[in-house]
């Protein structure tokens, strides 16, 4: 019985100080949350202030060329708020290697006023900067793409 108590015991300690985590993710910590917020908090900088050029390069993603990314950007409904309104709620979990994911609450201007989303974006940290989903700030702006209309001939 003695032994049975000590192995449950062992066994709680290793649980306890080596917790499980799902796919490979877990809580940054405070350097990472700090530095990846930073980051995320120049990048809508940049789109705020309407250097898409700039912002094109601290994004990643396929199949937008860079003309196209800041055409999309600018005529789009939405972008950053300013100041503290701009990024809050901040949680930030890292990944494997360089890739972290940034949970947060983004203020909009060009909407409802004191419009917000709470979104999640996937960063990936490249020769020290870090960068974050193409598609994922495309779509926090509200832009879509225009839909083909299909035209039926008789």
């Amino acid at each position: 019985m003695r032994i049975a108590a000590v192995l449950l015991a062992t066994a709680l300690i290793f649980a306890i100080a080596c917790p499980v985590t799902g796919k490979g993710i877990t809580v940054a910590d405070e350097g990472i949350q700090k530095e990846a917020a930073k980051g995320f908090e120049q990048l809508l900088d940049l789109w705020r202030d309407g250097r898409y050029d700039e912002l094109y390069d601290r994004t990643f993603g396929d199949g937008e060329s860079r003309e196209r990314f800041g055409a999309r950007l600018a005529a789009a409904p939405l972008k950053p708020a300013c100041c503290w309104e701009m990024l809050q709620d901040v949680k930030v979990s890292a990944g494997k290697g360089n890739r972290a994911t940034l949970k947060a609450r983004i203020g909009l201007e060009g909407g409802v006023s004191g419009d917000s989303a709470t979104r999640s974006f996937r960063l990936i940290k490249e020769d020290g900067v870090w960068k974050a989903s193409r598609s994922e700030i495309i779509s926090l702006s509200g832009a879509t793409k225009k839909k083909k209309r299909l035209i039926r001939m008789r």
